[in-house]
């Protein structure tokens, strides 16, 4: 296939992490699971988090600072500020301000996307669209998760799933072979409910009820959700990958969403993709939402295994349902 060129790449990472480690032997003692029925269903062994006075958006500047630094640039040179988040600190404003104003990034318009855990690959393709018509010349793309604030802890079935933590990427005009390649990315409403929160919005709004039967917190369908998962990102990835005028066999690297390990293994199963190119971290983090990709590449890059030139696929599932794939040239 003939490779497409870029319009913009991802120049730096960075990722913040809480320092409170919650182990499954913890997660024994606030629900009735175990060590072992977590590990087999899910890989999860551990998961970072958040105090009660971290917010999401003090986790998003803590990954945002650092990205910055490893660009060599300041908060004044970011011209837009997306966040992505499934965890906003409250309704008004948007996030993306209160990031903005926590790290100084005087000059950015900030807003932003909600796509669950497709978010980051959602807001580097708005990121994207805002270079390359020459509305700005720096982005700050930001995935910041207080996942622990809405998952409900008397639910053992998704209680022991998720974590907090948060991304960031700095997104500029391409000055090389290295970009954002082929991207798809699709959503299917009509499955909305197998994952979300039932009240606690607009449509019913947060009362005396809706705190006592906790449905201002996160309801899963988890059979059904995996099945859709498995079959949406194998899907999206052969079409992201088709757009970059990649083959399946060109890919070095696969950054999934970090949801579960058989999520993972299945997606890669029905793609065709090996499990030694696909990077794993989720029995350590859990699920972050939307954290989880660029948490993951941060990571491999510490780890020397996301090196120059190499060709990347990111895929990603979510609430909406959402769901999408991107090829990256590092």
């Amino acid at each position: 296939m003939t490779a497409t060129s870029s319009l913009v790449e991802i120049v730096s990472t960075g990722r913040f992490l809480p320092d409170n480690v919650v182990t499954n032997r913890d997660m024994e003692s606030i629900v009735d699971t175990s060590d072992e029925w977590i590990v087999e269903r899910t890989g999860i062994r551990e998961r970072r988090i958040a105090p009660a006075d971290m917010t999401t958006a003090d986790m998003g500047a803590g990954a945002a600072r650092v990205a910055l630094e490893r660009a060599g640039l300041a908060p004044e040179d970011v011209d837009v500020l997306i966040v992505s988040t499934a965890t906003p600190d409250r309704l008004l404003p948007a996030t993306a301000c209160d990031v903005q104003a926590l790290i100084g990034a005087t000059n950015a318009v900030a807003f932003d996307v909600a796509a669950a855990c497709t978010g980051f690959l959602y807001a580097l393709t708005v990121a994207e669209g805002y270079i390359s018509t020459g509305r700005g010349e720096i982005a700050l793309v930001v995935a910041t998760e207080k996942m622990s604030s809405i998952i409900d802890w008397e639910d053992r079935s998704t209680c022991v799933l998720f974590g907090d933590g948060a991304g960031a990427a700095v997104v500029r005009s391409a000055s090389g072979e290295r970009g954002l390649l082929g991207t798809h990315h699709q959503s299917d409403g009509r499955l909305a409910d197998l994952l979300y929160r039932p009240a606690g919005g607009a449509a019913i709004p947060m009362d005396e009820n809706v705190l006592r039967d906790r449905s201002h917190l996160i309801r899963m369908s988890g059979r059904e959700v995996f099945k859709h998962a498995v079959r949406a990102m194998a899907n999206s990835s052969g079409q992201a990958l088709e757009r970059s005028g990649w083959d399946l066999e060109d890919v070095d690297l696969v950054f999934p969403h970090q949801a579960n390990i058989r999520i993972i293994k299945g997606a890669a199963r029905y793609a065709g993709l090996p499990m030694e190119k696909v990077f794993v971290n989720v029995d350590r983090y859990g699920n972050m939402s939307s954290a989880t990709i660029p948490v993951a590449m941060d990571e491999a890059i510490e780890e020397g295994r996301l090196q120059p030139g190499m060709k990347l696929l990111l895929v990603a599932f979510g609430a909406g349902l959402t769901w999408g794939a991107m090829a990256v040239r590092w």
